[in-house]
């Protein structure tokens, strides 16, 4: 059954939770466009269709198909996704991971961490976040680079609070 109401507060709530993140983060402009191509049709209709309320409804289309359709409309459009950042290796000719630009890093912490605060409820703390970059498999597919400072900035999170985290990221440059 279709729930397009409740995926659409679902979105909505997640997209308003990252822009007062990104606005912490010092990165409030680029915030307040985050996500927008889940308003689309190709994301916004499979969305509702899958919409479970406790995980990500491409989790769904992906156990149907092999594959979710949404997803990788989303990730060809946003930036803040390690995904995006690959690229064809100019020595082994193989598609591999970049380093991705620092605001699109500081805009997927405040992403993840919107997730986790959506998706978990009552049940989030600040470590949850860093857990799910651990146990995931995000880590081996970034760019080391990459991964290294979210993690830096995870770990952060998780022992100091968000406070201290968003006060550190707003000061790199």
């Amino acid at each position: 059954m279709a729930h397009p109401f409740r995926h659409f507060r679902t979105i909505t709530r997640h997209r308003h939770a990252v822009i007062r993140h990104c606005f912490r983060a010092g990165i409030g402009w680029q915030g307040l466009f985050h996500d927008l191509s889940k308003y689309s049709p190709t994301e916004f209709l499979p969305g509702a269709r899958y919409y479970q309320g406790t995980r990500s409804p491409n989790e769904k289309e992906r156990e149907l198909f092999g594959y979710s359709a949404a997803w990788l409309h989303h990730k060809g459009r946003n930036k803040h996704h390690f995904e995006y950042w690959r690229d064809v290796d100019p020595v082994t000719k193989l598609y591999a991971p970049v380093p991705m630009p620092l605001r699109y890093v500081k805009e997927m912490f405040c992403d993840r961490v919107a997730a986790s605060k959506i998706y978990q409820g009552k049940k989030y703390t600040d470590s949850h976040p860093l857990q799910y970059f651990l146990h995931g498999h995000a880590k081996a597919e970034m760019h080391p680079q990459t991964a290294a400072l979210l993690q830096e900035w995870l770990q952060l999170l998780a022992e100091q609070g968000e406070k201290a985290a968003f006060a550190h990221i707003r000061k790199i440059r």
